[in-house]
């Protein structure tokens, strides 16, 4: 299967800093941070070393784009939300407990504003059926390592995803484009625009990622 190239993005609604076109982009380094509004881990660790990804190295070639997205709690990953929190700061549900536990929010909000594009993932009705084989292709698309489980071990597996996509209403392009595996993920293309990361969770190797292919020639 053929890499996703930078152009299979899928942004349904710029919120600010858009429309940014691939095209445009050319001899960037070009990081894609991807996040849910109802994401607690994104808005505690991701989002803000983004910002300071982009502070430390944004004359040097570097965009970022932050992507919202949705795969779940589709009733609170939405536009709406996304744009309330780009334009005033306010967060909701598991992202607002957590940021007020941790106390990063002053009179509610949030303390940093998101100095780069951030557009909304284009998620759209699922309308196919889960089919065996619909059920298999997940699988190995986000488990690389499935072929190699053990019989009850691919079962398991196969059990867990016929239910998640069984109750799956939504289907963020981006999001399954990628194969990415939840959120908070980072997407990463080099000067020519080819694919060369992508990474779920904390990425701490990400900075010297960045670094190196900001140092390579367009």
């Amino acid at each position: 299967m053929n890499k996703p190239l930078l152009s299979d993005i899928s942004v349904d609604t710029w919120v600010q800093g858009g429309p940014v076109e691939a095209e445009g982009l050319a001899g960037s380094v070009v990081l894609v941070e991807v996040f849910q509004v109802n994401c607690p881990g994104c808005f505690l660790h991701t989002l803000p070393k983004a910002i300071q990804l982009h502070e430390k190295y944004k004359d040097n070639g570097l965009v970022i784009i932050a992507l919202a997205t949705a795969f779940e709690d589709y009733d609170k990953n939405t536009l709406e939300n996304l744009r309330r929190m780009v334009e005033t700061g306010e967060v909701i549900g598991e992202t607002f407990k957590a940021l007020s536990q941790y106390g990063m929010l002053k009179d509610g909000k949030l303390q940093w504003r998101l100095p780069f594009a951030v557009g909304m993932d284009r998620v759209v009705p699922e309308t196919e059926p889960v089919t065996d084989e619909k059920v298999l292709q997940y699988a190995r698309d986000f488990l690389p390592e499935f072929d190699r489980l053990s019989d009850e071990q691919r079962q398991a597996v196969l059990d867990q995803v016929k239910n998640y996509l069984a109750q799956k209403t939504m289907k963020a392009e981006t999001f399954e484009r990628f194969a990415l595996q939840g959120t908070p993920s980072s997407i990463l293309f080099d000067r020519t625009g080819q694919l060369r990361d992508v990474s779920f969770g904390q990425a701490e190797h990400q900075q010297s990622l960045v670094e190196q292919f900001l140092a390579q020639a367009e």
